[in-house]
């Protein structure tokens, strides 16, 4: 016969390992959650900041075409250069 207290030793470890594999299942359903909902937030964001981009873009164009169309400067000349006077 098998001796008692190896028995119960032997069963009392594969009741630890069994609640340690649930209690890794469960952490590992539980980050797989967390990851899901953090990439559809991420996904969530970008298509308002996509979508805000494009109004403003919009916006702009806009103001653009209502302002007249900018005169080019002419270019300042250049001052003649000082010369240095040896006595």
């Amino acid at each position: 016969m098998a001796d008692p207290r190896q028995n119960s030793a032997q069963n009392s470890a594969q009741t630890y390992f069994r609640k340690a594999e649930q209690s890794d299942d469960l952490i590992k359903k539980t980050l797989k959650k967390e990851r899901a909902a953090s990439a559809a937030k991420t996904a969530n964001l970008r298509q308002l900041r996509l979508a805000k981009e494009a109004a403003d873009k919009e916006e702009a164009e806009k103001l653009e075409a209502g302002r007249p169309a900018a005169r080019k400067r002419e270019p300042r000349s250049k001052p003649a250069a000082m010369l240095r006077l040896r006595y």
